[in-house]
């Protein structure tokens, strides 16, 4: 912990503040000492593994005859197989603090068939942020990860951006991972070195927080790379190769859908499910764009009988006339996945990318609700199975209202500002109560 002052209200105060690590590692390799490293001084046999690896010294960990680190001396003495050039031509890069190559960066052609969905990048982005602990700790640091579509598979931290991709070289290198076809994320900008690092690994989509190059961008549309930037809030730009993404065809997985007709519509006058829209009734609308999103749909409803026309499953409430909380209790009690995305019968506009950012959101917590100019949104939000004892002890208790349950199951709100950069006009949370409201329909 480093002594500071913090300046606010007129005042310097005195605190104790954690402050980013810089480490000088001097590199010896075959026994010539060939460049200083500056990084973060964690894990440093990944970084010298990973930078030997993407400086073509080595190719597999059965090049590596030694490798030792001594924090202590900050240096690391390494031996691999052959001969390192005569000659080494040091290439100084846009790294942080000034990055060191020994070639100039070059296209290498990533030969992959995999497609990714922009719900898959978001949410490896998002599993970074929760993971970057020396980030949320003090800042100042660049952060890296590499996944597969389903899971990430490595993650690193660094002083440097060129670093976290090298750490995560050589952890793969050393534990045998296989990185082609992988998605890599980074908070850094992407310039031509670090394109030209992925596309060595095979990895054959790159998304960063930040912009991209000129060089960078040419050198992924030579490599067969899809390069993505200024991935924030439900958004991105692409720059390379937009054909390879999937855009919304697949199924949304590990979530199933559920549609709450429950309710008495007593202000409406009649059932507003059923109401005519656009030639067919409302709920209608709603499933088929439920079916798109998920494999599994079901209705809430105690009048199975009245939605014969929808071709799924109809679940009767268990906690009967308990309003809308008992109904997501029968959603969870149903579902053959671990989450549900809960939507209303009267909510005619639903935006099917915006149900994929929740979804996108949702991994690992036990509810996600979205947060309008309005208030909260529980009824369009998704909740984990997990949470089904808390919705049992609401409802033998006679707790009704889901907002008054919220902060007890430890739901994550997503701030209006990001809902409103994928839905500016909110139209996903319309719903319908007064003959009025359905009577002005557009």
């Amino acid at each position: 912990m480093k002594k500071i002052f913090t300046y606010a209200k007129g005042e310097l105060q005195a605190e104790s503040a954690q402050v980013v690590a810089e480490f000088p590692l001097s590199l010896t390799v075959n026994g010539r000492e060939i460049a200083t490293l500056v990084a973060s001084p964690h894990e440093l046999n990944y970084l010298v593994a990973g930078f030997l690896r993407l400086q073509g010294f080595v190719d597999s960990p059965d090049d590596i005859e030694l490798l030792a680190v001594c924090n202590d001396f900050g240096a690391a003495n390494v031996r691999v197989k052959g001969e390192l050039p005569e000659r080494l031509k040091p290439f100084l890069t846009s790294g942080c603090g000034t990055g060191i190559t020994f070639s100039t960066p070059q296209a290498t052609e990533v030969i992959s068939a995999k497609s990714y969905t922009p719900e898959q990048i978001f949410t490896l982005m998002d599993e970074l942020a929760k993971r970057a602990d020396r980030y949320r700790s003090h800042g100042g640091i660049h952060a890296a990860a590499v996944g597969d579509g389903e899971r990430m598979l490595l993650c690193a931290e660094d002083i440097g951006r060129h670093n976290t991709l090298d750490r995560i070289a050589g952890e793969a290198l050393l534990k045998g991972i296989d990185l082609a076809g992988t998605v890599l994320v980074t908070t850094g900008r992407i310039s031509t070195e670090m394109a030209a690092k992925a596309a060595l690994l095979g990895i054959c989509l790159i998304a960063s927080r930040t912009s991209p190059t000129d060089m960078a961008i040419k050198l992924c549309e030579d490599s067969g790379i899809t390069l993505v930037g200024y991935l924030r809030y439900g958004r991105f730009q692409v720059y390379s190769h937009q054909q390879k993404l999937l855009m919304g065809n697949e199924k949304i997985k590990g979530i199933a859908g559920v549609i709450l007709a429950g309710g008495k519509s007593t202000r409406m006058g009649r059932n507003k499910a059923l109401l005519p829209y656009n030639g067919r009734p409302l709920i209608e609308s709603i499933y088929r764009v439920m079916s798109e999103l998920f494999e599994q749909v079901a209705v809430v409803t105690n009048s199975p009988e009245d939605y014969c026309f929808l071709p799924c499953v109809k679940i009767p409430d268990i906690h009967v006339g308990k309003g809308s909380l008992a109904g997501i209790h029968a959603g969870l009690v149903w579902s053959p996945e671990e989450r549900i995305f809960v939507v209303g019968c009267d909510m005619p506009f639903l935006e099917k990318e915006l149900v994929r950012r929740l979804a996108a959101l949702s991994v690992g917590e036990n509810a996600v609700v979205p947060s309008t100019p309005g208030g909260l949104e529980p009824l369009h939000a998704i909740y984990a199975k997990r949470v089904l004892p808390l919705f049992d002890e609401a409802l033998n208790s006679d707790l009704r209202r889901i907002v008054d349950l919220l902060e007890r199951i430890g739901a994550k709100v997503i701030p209006s500002a990001e809902i409103a950069a994928i839905s500016p006009q909110f139209s996903s949370f319309v719903n319908l109560n007064t003959p009025e409201e359905y009577n002005a329909l557009p």
